[in-house]
């Protein structure tokens, strides 16, 4: 079963921060993949722009090397690679002074679709903007892409959404979280909403709880110093998992259309009760062998961030009311592992007695690795001696259902990228749902810094402080193993 790719229109793009670390690894990578899937063609421009002092030749040097550093297998394909840079050029220019702006602007097409990815600090986006409308480079039509951190709080969310509404439409904003592009992500609404089997079923009536876990074997590495300022809560729980949580439990919307998905995904988020004290665990990694702790990584000796949160949820509306929701996230875990348990309840009454033990029905939906679904049922056990009963999983691995083309979809930034040239704002975040993620996650925060306690230690390698465990436990439930 072969996917099919739909060429985009011709357009120009502009990548501010071209020569960055998130454009070398994911922007260039992920444009050179969609021309080599031939979903790029025709007269397109690329064009980076940074402060940088280079010429559009030694540029293409700095996108090849990432392209070969980065870009996967396609990367091998020379004859592609050089069409490819072919389309590249690069404008040495300020973003806050006159320096690049004529230059830039003598590169863009009115007849083309237009593009600008802010791949810059959140502080540069409104120097970004209004200097793209003083030189005439952007109208009605134009498109711009911009990176998280959407604020760290409340108040600057709101501050960074009026700068940007300055000088550009809410329709034409795109906030990226390349979670919303990941292939299963995207595949719960799928699951939800294209199969009856489930939509009766997804809701407090039938379903006991639900667990999301996005655990990283590895430590903060060299982003100690940018994690420091954020933690688990902000780089993970505001955000990404915020917006699994959303795809969950949200109705389903009235057609498949931006809005209405981003209508009901911020009823969801408006429905959530605060967080109550004992409902929340942080915690900091110690050090493993030769392996630093958080402390020495983030290279703050007195850090109180924390680099792993579980949490309790609850969304107070008929759909879900009593039924919690458990998110966990951290740092240098067992194992790298992103999921989603939907953890049904009990058949009302076993006819097969006690010997046959509790068994209930898991949907499973493996973000990373080895994308895939799984939903365990309860089959007997075979062979003579009575009615024992076991679990097996009903599993559709990607790679193994559809076979190692298709489960090779595209990275998560080569959907989002190709979805701005289209005009197409479903997988992207609106100003009114960050600001009611914010509004949720601030308070939590609040109290932390109020009670000065600082995160829980926790073993690298394990699963998290003890606390977590007892988080669950105390509700007569348990946390899913952390594995591949």
């Amino acid at each position: 079963m072969a996917s099919r790719v739909i060429p985009v229109e011709p357009f120009d793009l502009v990548i501010f921060g071209g020569t960055g670390d998130l454009a070398c690894r994911k922007i260039w990578p992920a444009l050179f993949r969609r021309f080599v899937a031939g979903q790029i063609e025709g007269d397109v421009r690329l064009i980076g722009a940074a402060r940088g002092e280079m010429d559009s030749t030694g540029f293409r040097d700095v996108v090849q090397a990432a392209i070969v550093e980065f870009g996967g297998e396609e990367s091998s394909q020379k004859r592609e690679l050089s069409k490819f840079l072919k389309l590249v050029n690069y404008v040495t220019l300020d973003a806050r002074g006159t320096d690049g702006w004529v230059d830039l602007a003598g590169l863009m097409r009115t007849d083309r679709i237009r593009a600008f990815y802010f791949s810059v600090a959140p502080s540069l986006f409104g120097d970004l903007a209004k200097r793209l409308h003083k030189h005439g480079m952007a109208d009605d039509t134009s498109r711009i892409v911009v990176e998280k951190p959407f604020g760290r709080d409340l108040e600057t969310a709101r501050d960074l959404n009026r700068v940007l509404a300055q000088h550009f439409d809410e329709s034409q904003i795109y906030r990226i979280d390349h979670y919303l592009g990941k292939e299963t992500v995207q595949n719960l609404m799928a699951i939800r909403f294209g199969n009856v089997l489930f939509e009766p079923l997804w809701n407090s009536q039938y379903v006991d709880h639900i667990q999301i876990t996005v655990a990283e074997s590895v430590g903060v590495g060299g982003r100690g110093e940018y994690y420091d300022k954020s933690g688990a809560m902000r780089d993970m729980v505001q955000n990404h998992m915020m917006q699994l949580l959303c795809l969950i439990a949200m109705e389903p919307p009235a057609k498949f259309d931006p809005d209405a998905v981003r209508d009901e995904k911020l009823k969801v988020i408006r429905a959530l009760d605060p967080v109550r004290g004992g409902d929340v665990v942080r915690g900091q990694y110690e050090a493993q062998g030769d392996k630093p702790d958080y402390r020495t990584q983030a290279e703050n000796p007195e850090s109180t961030t924390e680099s792993f949160v579980a949490l309790k949820a609850l969304v107070s509306n008929w759909r879900w009311a009593g039924t919690p929701f458990y998110l966990r996230t951290g740092k240098r875990l067992r194992d790298r592992a992103s999921e989603i348990a939907v953890v049904f309840k009990d058949a009302p009454h076993s006819i097969f007695g006690a010997d046959a033990g509790r068994h209930r029905n898991i949907l499973t939906i493996r973000l990373q690795p080895n994308e895939g679904i799984e939903l365990g049922v309860t089959i007997k056990e075979p062979g003579p001696g009575g009615m024992r009963l076991i679990d097996v999983p009903l599993d559709m691995t990607f790679a193994e259902a559809l076979g190692p083309e298709d489960a090779d979809f595209p990275d998560a930034y080569e959907r989002l990228i190709m979805d701005v040239i289209r005009g197409n704002q479903t997988l992207f975040m609106r100003g009114d749902e960050v600001e009611a993620a914010w509004a949720w996650t601030d308070p939590i925060i609040a109290d932390w810094q109020e009670g000065g306690a600082a995160p829980l230690p926790y073993i690298s390698g394990g699963s998290g402080p003890d606390e977590a465990l007892m988080l669950m436990h105390r509700d007569g439930r348990r946390w899913r193993e952390i594995k591949p």
